[in-house]
């Protein structure tokens, strides 16, 4: 009898067919999500608790996962595991893999366009426009000025590389791990940059990278842009407090997850102009629906970090693929660090 996958996470195959094409041909029975729509957990619930394997976005998987007798394997369409129940699935014999290098590409290229954009007050002057204004609102650029980044993980260290190319004049690292590998191999980058323009007449210093802890991250920062999991230590860890150590000028920008910056502390903090923009791709809700939509200062995207044709594809592809591996006894999965 063939194995049953349920697909819930939203969109799937949207521009290709691969993925589908993958497992059908491997005698999948599939089921996709009907909604269009992320799903609900309760929905999820409901609608996978007898099949054998779930090809999941970012739904919380925890009352599913309680339910289900019958489900084997959880392959997560993206890199973030905050909901997924890992202990639970261990204690139920449930394995979980992920797709974590596919995405990296994508969202790292939509945290620094969001990071121009709400420096450079384009969302905000493309609104002027539409409303019969036209105040040529002067922004701040990347070159000369210090970004932050929580987190030199995959996506990170991408943001970094790309960043240099603007050259700034620092870029402030804050991770759990001591990343002076990275900062010497990112500096070395930088150093050759600036003699290749060097010799071009080009007047400017290498970009300045160092490793700095959370609080020198906030004070120092003209811009901070976020790539780190959603856990207990970095819930909310964007709030009234922290974000009011930021310069008045700063712009915050998440790529990350919903969570991680307090929704109703940033509101507060755009509205009372105590940093001067916000970009959110993440929300804690989604479809987000919020006080966020009235604040002019901010730009909201749809959960779309991922959301390149070339990068979705792979990403589906390579849960496709964790799915078949699996059953197949092959070695083609990537499990998640936990497993």
């Amino acid at each position: 009898m063939s194995k049953k996958v349920f697909v819930s996470t939203f969109p799937f195959c949207r521009t290709s067919p691969n993925a589908m094409d993958l497992l059908v041909s491997n005698g999948f029975q599939v089921t996709v999500n009907p909604y269009d729509r992320k799903m609900k957990p309760n929905e999820v619930a409901e609608a996978a608790k007898e099949f054998d394997a779930l090809i999941a976005g970012t739904e919380d998987l925890t009352p599913l996962v309680k339910v289900t007798n019958t489900l084997k394997m959880i392959s997560r369409v993206g890199v973030g595991l905050d909901s997924v129940p890992l202990t639970l699935c261990k204690e139920k014999g449930i394995a979980v893999a992920y797709t974590p290098d596919a995405v990296s590409p994508a969202v790292s290229e939509l945290a620094v366009s969001l990071l121009v954009d709400a420096m450079r007050k384009i969302t905000y002057s493309d609104r002027e426009i539409r409303k019969g204004e036209w105040t040529r609102p002067y922004g701040e650029r990347i070159g000369g000025s210090s970004i932050g980044i929580l987190g030199l993980g995959r996506i990170g260290k991408r943001v970094a590389s790309h960043l240099l190319g603007y050259l700034p004049k620092e870029i402030l690292v804050c991770d759990l791990m001591d990343k002076n590998d990275e900062i010497e191999q990112f500096s070395s980058l930088s150093s050759n940059m600036y003699k290749m323009n060097e010799s071009l007449g080009k007047n400017w210093n290498p970009t300045v990278i160092r490793q700095v802890d959370f609080e020198t991250l906030l004070k120092e920062s003209d811009a901070i842009t976020i790539h780190v999991p959603l856990s207990d230590s970095s819930k909310n860890i964007f709030n009234a407090k922290t974000m009011s150590l930021m310069k008045s000028n700063a712009v915050l920008i998440n790529t990350a997850r919903g969570g991680i910056v307090n929704e109703a502390d940033l509101y507060q903090m755009l509205k009372e102009q105590k940093i001067s923009a916000a970009a959110m791709d993440v929300f804690e809700e989604e479809p987000y629906k919020g006080p966020l939509c009235d604040l002019e200062n901010l730009i909201l995207t749809q959960h779309m970090g991922s959301c390149s044709n070339d990068c979705r594809e792979d990403m589906e592809r390579e849960a496709a693929e964790n799915v078949i591996g699996f059953f197949g006894g092959g070695s083609k999965v990537t499990f998640a660090p936990e497993y």
